[in-house]
């Protein structure tokens, strides 16, 4: 799998914003950060340039606006970076990592019984 693209938490907002609209145009981009952020239209449009430049999108102009599309999937890029997480704070160990979080989090039954379903799924047992 061809590795994707380092984003920063700031990039990875706007990439979500780009994910849920696209084709999104810049001031649309802008209306919707300004609303759910502090950040200036200037700040948005640097955090574009930058995902841009580092192959995470697209754009291109139509009349007088530039329209962004994203090159990156939103799975993907999520999954790349649990792997990262995983990977550098437990080893790769998922089961270490589960037994970290629910040492410090009591789960609900739903969350237990969700768990559970996917286990299954994943697993082809009867029994969890």
């Amino acid at each position: 799998m061809k590795a994707l693209p380092q984003i920063s938490e700031a990039e990875f907002e706007v990439m979500k914003v780009i994910w849920k609209y696209a084709p999104i145009n810049t001031n649309e981009i802008t209306d919707k950060l300004t609303q759910t952020t502090k950040w200036s239209p200037k700040t948005i449009q640097t955090l574009i340039k930058r995902l841009v430049t580092k192959g995470a999108l697209s754009y291109e102009k139509q009349s007088r606006v530039f329209v962004y599309t994203p090159l990156i999937e939103q799975k993907e890029y999520i999954k790349q970076e649990s792997r990262s997480f995983l990977k550098r704070y437990y080893g790769g160990d998922i089961t270490a990592m589960f037994s970290a979080y629910i040492e410090d989090d009591k789960l609900s039954k739903s969350e237990i019984d969700a768990l559970r379903s996917l286990l299954l799924k994943n697993s082809g047992n009867k029994e969890i």
